[in-house]
């Protein structure tokens, strides 16, 4: 179950950066504009999409969904989503003409998901949620860097989503590098060794194999969720209510998400 969140407190502020430089250091002014331009409100240029075609009468309007106000709700709806996946009921909601419509004008999502690049776990699908619910940021193995940082900075402070959540996944392919590498000691390709050298603290040396692995995957999700309830921008909104970080973890096997405490 993923449901019944417990605020994670901040339990350190390590970094000297905060994520909250995305908002503070700008004017009124400067942060309105770029709240329209991000969230959907100022659409311009319409015309210029790729594939447009001449205007339309408007569809019909109709009632969506009543969307989560709170962190509370919004697990509930992913746990509810989750559910109808793993048993073939999916609704895929959110998809109308009506709804496309109301979206060119604002986005309100109800959740935030910082989850893995891998191709079997994508979060809309995992949680059975439409255009508009929910804002994802996917990086393999959930590393952090400042882009996913100031990312889930909007998120959170911009437009005020009340829950965010680490999603990890059984099998992660980064997870299974780093472990690898570490215990080989070669050095990976590229910019991958970039992602093993932020896993790595997480590697957990007290299992063996395949079973440290699959340790490691959880203590990757716990990690993360440690440092992003440390930025202070964001344990601010832990303290006051307004906002949940909680961990959870996808299974291959059974497509079951589960909270990872």
């Amino acid at each position: 179950m993923i449901s019944d969140p417990t605020p994670h407190r901040a339990v350190r502020a390590q970094r000297t950066t905060s994520v909250a430089s995305i908002s503070g250091a700008t004017s009124p002014a400067r942060r309105s504009l770029l709240r329209a331009a991000l969230t959907g409100t100022a659409v311009l240029g319409a015309g210029l999409a790729i594939g447009a075609e001449p205007a339309a009468a408007t569809p019909p309007t109709a009632a969506r969904r009543k969307r989560p106000t709170n962190a509370k709700e919004a697990l509930r709806e992913l746990n509810e989503g989750n559910r109808r996946w793993r048993t073939f009921r999916q609704q895929h909601p959110d998809e109308s003409p009506a709804v496309r419509q109301a979206l060119t004008t604002g986005q309100h999502p109800f959740a935030l998901v910082l989850g893995c690049i891998d191709s079997r776990v994508p979060p809309e699908v995992v949680f059975d949620q439409g255009l508009g619910d929910l804002m994802t940021i996917r990086s393999a193995g959930q590393v952090l860097d400042e882009a996913v940082l100031g990312s889930l900075a909007f998120g959170v402070l911009e437009l005020g989503i009340p829950l965010l959540m680490v999603l990890g996944h059984q099998s992660c392919g980064a997870v299974k590098a780093t472990v690898e590498a570490d215990a080989s000691g070669e050095e990976l390709p590229a910019h991958i060794q970039y992602l093993a050298d932020q896993i790595s603290p997480a590697i957990d040396r007290s299992k063996q194999g395949d079973a440290r692995i699959d340790a490691t995957i959880d203590a990757n999700v716990r990690r993360i969720r440690a440092r992003l309830a440390a930025e202070p921008d964001l344990a601010a909104k832990v303290d006051s209510g307004a906002l949940s970080i909680v961990g959870a973890r996808y299974e291959l096997t059974t497509q079951r998400v589960h909270r990872i405490s």
